[in-house]
């Protein structure tokens, strides 16, 4: 493993944060690529709409957000599932509560939506998985990737960022790197969100034991060492808490995708903090400290009183579940 860590000194002392993706429907008109968890929703939701998030669990997740002191890594969604005048509605109003840009994962834009919701986004992620183009068009067969660099050239037209996510373990090795660093380099990607694969029951990959640890190092390692200036994002679910430190060491700048409300104050939390002070860095915002909200802070943003009263009600159950732990 020793050899496979990117020794960089200057590195060390850094703050870590950690990006959480707020998910808002659970409904993608496409849903069939291979690995999604939506893949095996799709012909179970008669009605889109009532695959969506309440706006109000949302907002409250938002605000959790801000008081925990993470980021939104982005806010996701899929393919279809939102108007570009609801999407507009929901990015303004989480505007409103941190008063900071978005990064939106929502599938394709066209220039007409990316100009209207512009003013509330610092970027767009596109959803690669893989630039290995046989893979791709087995796992991903209607979500090709010349539409996604189409978008990003509209994105710089706004001069919006660009990120994408990749999926470590979908049958890539590590010989697809040239691709995958020809892309980032045709794209002038500026972020990139690393996944190890996670095997999801009803799809074809339920039996994997996704990648190796090594492994998926590796593509950390090399990605650090080609860009210097790129934003690298880890992601980890909880069976991976114990390597994060790893993580960082290899070039990782955040870490994601961990069941942060679910799991806080847990021994998993607890080590996801104890492997951020491994790597020698510090840790921004709060896996295991409970912090004080009040939530009738929330009568001082500008939302009508209903919705106000619905985001306290969720914030309530959010708060519940924090304390459980």
């Amino acid at each position: 493993m020793d050899n496979l860590i990117l020794k960089q000194k200057n590195r060390s002392n850094r703050k870590i944060h950690f990006e959480r993706a707020i998910f808002t429907s659970w409904y993608c008109s496409l849903g069939d690529c291979a690995y999604c968890y939506m893949s095996t929703q799709k012909n179970l939701i008669s009605d889109p709409k009532k695959a969506r998030r309440t706006t109000a669990s949302i907002l409250a997740e938002a605000y959790l957000c801000k008081k925990l002191g993470w980021k939104i890594g982005f806010l996701s969604a899929g393919y279809g599932s939102y108007t570009t005048e609801s999407i507009l509605e929901l990015c303004k109003n989480i505007y409103k509560i941190n008063n900071e840009k978005l990064w939106l994962n929502i599938g394709i834009l066209n220039k007409k939506t990316i100009e209207k919701l512009s003013p509330y986004l610092e970027g767009i992620c596109g959803a690669v998985e893989t630039t290995n183009k046989t893979i791709h068009e087995k796992v991903a067969p209607n979500k090709p990737l010349v539409p996604i660099e189409k978008m990003y050239k509209i994105c710089d037209k706004y001069h919006l960022k660009k990120s994408m996510t990749f999926i470590i373990g979908l049958g890539e090795t590590i010989s697809d790197f040239n691709s995958f660093k020809k892309f980032i380099i045709k794209n002038k990607i500026d972020k990139i969100i690393f996944y190890a694969l996670n095997p999801i029951k009803g799809t074809i990959f339920e039996h994997s034991k996704g990648p190796d640890i090594d492994y998926f190092i590796e593509w950390i390692k090399r990605t650090r060492e080609t860009f210097p200036n790129l934003n690298i994002v880890a992601g980890h679910w909880v069976n991976r808490v114990n390597y994060i430190h790893l993580m960082l060491d290899a070039g990782a700048d955040s870490i994601t995708k961990f069941p942060a409300i679910k799991l806080f104050n847990t021994k998993f939390a607890k080590n996801i903090e104890k492997e951020i002070n491994k790597a020698g860095c510090e840790i921004q915002g709060t896996f295991t400290k409970m912090p004080k909200i009040n939530i009738d802070e929330i009568d001082n943003l500008n939302f009508d009183n209903l919705l106000k009263n619905r985001i306290k009600i969720k914030l309530k159950q959010y708060i519940s579940q924090l304390n459980k732990n």
